[in-house]
């Protein structure tokens, strides 16, 4: 009785952890985030050069794992589909943000600190981690 009710609390346990790590993974479409492209974490891409960013819009964010060959970070994320310009994009994973409607934007951060320049020249070698974050 004993070693069932162990084996049985263990189970538990699992399933409990098993499903933390799935919903800390996955954001709710809802909002801003009804029209995005991916909604949990994923690998996107193919290639020899490694990145992740971070995707984040009303507290809520998503990690994506950049697989890429491209030396900078604005060609890769529109090979990609995930921004639609890579100089100056206004849509990012399928959402916009829309300065002439409602003063909304997609900051660009490095390591969590704003950068002075565009996803266009953040030059790639692999490991970099990146955020675009959707503000107004």
């Amino acid at each position: 009785m004993k070693k069932t009710l162990l084996s049985a609390s263990a189970l538990l346990l699992a399933v409990v952890t098993l499903l933390c790590f799935v919903s800390c993974s996955k954001v709710d479409a809802t909002g801003i985030w009804e029209d995005a492209t991916y909604l949990s974490d994923t690998t996107v891409g193919k290639g020899a050069k490694t990145v992740t960013v971070e995707i984040v819009a009303a507290e809520q964010s998503i990690t994506l794992t950049v697989k890429t060959d491209k030396d900078d970070l604005g060609a890769a994320l529109y090979e990609l589909g995930i921004i639609n310009d890579p100089a100056f994009f206004d849509t990012c994973n399928g959402m916009v943000a829309s300065w002439e409607k409602d003063q909304a934007y997609w900051a660009f951060k490095q390591d969590g600190k704003m950068l002075n320049y565009g996803v266009n020249d953040a030059k790639i070698s692999g490991g970099e981690s990146f955020s675009i974050e959707y503000t107004k």
